[in-house]
């Protein structure tokens, strides 16, 4: 288990857009603040996927945060379950992929998504709810999230 899988099982996170494996492994995340809806509450979050970076640089530069959770749901097929939150100062969201035995499998830190509060399964995608009532889908089974 490399340094995010150990953040995650000391209750923090690094403070960096990102989409994090417990390996050290990390791609760029895309996501833009509920600030671009308000105040049109319910309207889709954007979510992109970008290149590799290197996690000790992201965190030497950008720290890490407590991780604050709001939820933790378990998926519909039984092979783990979703958490989400927040961390900071109210702009940050975090949603986490976890197997069964609570080990992660991914982590997603958006730094202006603001934190997330619920989320509702529509067959292999979830979607989730940040507390301006603002909505992300994301396919569980796509490539970039199995």
């Amino acid at each position: 288990m490399g340094t995010v899988g150990e953040l995650w099982r000391a209750g923090e996170m690094p403070l960096r857009d990102g989409l994090y494996r417990p390996d050290d492994t990390a791609v760029d995340l895309h996501v833009d603040g509920p600030g671009a809806y308000h105040p049109d509450a319910g309207q889709p979050i954007p979510f992109r996927t970008g290149a590799p970076f290197d996690v000790a640089l992201a965190i030497e530069e950008h720290g890490v945060e407590q991780v604050d959770t709001n939820f933790e749901s378990p998926l519909p097929d039984g092979s783990g379950r979703m958490s989400g939150g927040g961390g900071g100062m109210g702009n940050i969201g975090y949603l986490a992929r976890l197997d069964a035995d609570g080990s992660m499998r991914w982590i997603a830190v958006m730094f202006h998504s603001n934190p997330f509060v619920g989320v509702r399964y529509e067959g292999t995608s979830a979607v989730f709810t940040n507390d301006w009532g603002n909505l992300l889908a994301l396919d569980l089974a796509g490539p970039a999230l199995a």
